[in-house]
């Protein structure tokens, strides 16, 4: 029997690192928010923070959270994550390291053109989001983390960073290590090169990535849950991207399902589009059921927009306490 999302929790009481993802618009802020909100009811010091660009947890909470953790609710602090500063903060480092190499390897040339090539990458965003996300998890001042993340491409790309920064800065260590060895052997001084500040950063990053992997690949404390509609776009997506979170080895916690109908609220009377609806519903949630078995929950469509605490909480009484047929009214 498949376990409910209460259930699945109780099944795995370390569990404290929790992903909300899927495709644009499938509700994955709100589910982020009801996650975050139910462990703070549950008496666990919670943070529900944003690595969307597109923030929306202000919108949803009704209240400021941007720039710093922001109290919600006893328990729940809330945070949109600012890019914009982490950006200009991280441009700020590279353009210290990469001054420390051309000093180093004697180069007479001006750091901020290479700079502006570093930062002018497109992922470079997604970089200073990671450094955040991840800051916010070493520094360990919560209970339970609950991230509202990107669509799932963006989302893909952010959580996989850290073994491909992995790969990478093994790579950087390896080519300094040989340059700083050349470099000794070529010189005619017998004293030991003075030290290497950028390898010393590169040992460093390495041993940050290598706590990132560790944290995001732990299946006791981490899950990612996949948000989905009843509709064949969004389960599209997750057909796409769950194989690669498995061989990542982020692990998944299941599917959530949003915006059911429920059938008990339709009638004879009811309007042919809302049984067309209702019908177009059902075989598409029979195809969820197929071909994802850990279904955690099917949250029904409320007859207003989820916004707001108490919203929130009868979110949170359906997919932690009741299901596709609990009470909206």
């Amino acid at each position: 029997m498949t376990l409910g999302m209460k259930e699945y929790i109780a099944q795995n009481p370390k569990l404290k690192y929790i992903f909300f993802g899927g495709k644009g618009g499938v509700g994955k802020t709100v589910m982020a928010g009801t996650a975050a909100l139910w462990f703070a009811r549950q008496g666990k010091k919670t943070l529900l923070a944003s690595t969307n660009p597109v923030h929306s947890l202000s919108g949803l909470l009704g209240m400021n959270v941007f720039g710093k953790p922001t109290r919600v609710v006893p328990n729940l602090d809330a945070y949109e994550i600012d890019t914009k500063d982490t950006i200009e903060k991280s441009k700020v480092e590279i353009a210290e390291k990469i001054r420390w190499f051309l000093k180093f390897a004697d180069i007479p040339t001006k750091a901020d053109a290479f700079v502006e090539t570093a930062t002018m990458n497109p992922a470079f965003e997604e970089s200073a989001m990671f450094e955040n996300m991840i800051n916010l998890m070493f520094e360990d001042q919560y209970e339970a983390y609950v991230f509202d993340t990107a669509p799932t491409a963006n989302a893909r790309r952010l959580l996989g960073m850290s073994k491909v920064y992995g790969l990478w800065v093994n790579k950087m260590l390896e080519s300094r290590k040989e340059a700083q060895a050349m470099r000794l052997s070529l010189s005619f001084r017998n004293k030991k090169e003075e030290k290497d500040p950028l390898l010393d950063y590169l040992l460093s990053f390495q041993e940050r990535m290598a706590h990132a992997q560790k944290l995001l690949t732990d299946r006791e404390k981490t899950a990612f849950f996949f948000v989905t509609l009843p509709e064949a776009l969004p389960i599209a997506v997750i057909r796409r991207f769950i194989g690669w979170f498995n061989e990542f080895g982020i692990p998944v916690g299941g599917v959530i399902v949003n915006g059911v109908i429920q059938t008990s609220q339709v009638t004879e009377d009811s309007s042919d589009f809302v049984k067309n609806r209702v019908e177009m519903q059902r075989g598409y949630l029979a195809q969820i059921d197929e071909l994802f078995p850990e279904v955690r929950g099917r949250v029904p469509l409320f007859e207003k927009e989820v916004k707001g605490i108490d919203m929130l909480e009868r979110v949170a009484a359906a997919l932690f306490e009741g299901g596709v047929e609990s009470r909206t009214a």
